[in-house]
């Protein structure tokens, strides 16, 4: 009887927590998270790329930091709207 008593309390508090959570996961995008993750990594493969490719890689590591920072400004701002 303690048990299930136990259960529905567990239940209860997740209940509450999902709907106070809920505006925290929606603020934040997932598909904006996953482009953010598909960027760094596509960073991390630019750094360690050949170096010789006449300034054209240089461009690409600048452009992914750029959408880097856009990505991390769009969720900052709609978390705050």
């Amino acid at each position: 009887m303690h048990y299930t008593r136990f259960i529905h309390s567990l239940l209860a508090i997740a209940a509450v927590a999902t709907v106070f959570c809920a505006p925290v996961a929606n603020a934040d995008q997932p598909k904006m998270r996953d482009a953010l993750a598909d960027l760094e990594a596509a960073r991390v493969k630019l750094q360690h790329a050949d170096h010789d490719k006449g300034g054209h890689r240089e461009r690409a590591l600048e452009l992914v930091n750029n959408a880097i920072a856009q990505i991390k400004e769009g969720m900052r701002y709609d978390r705050h709207h």
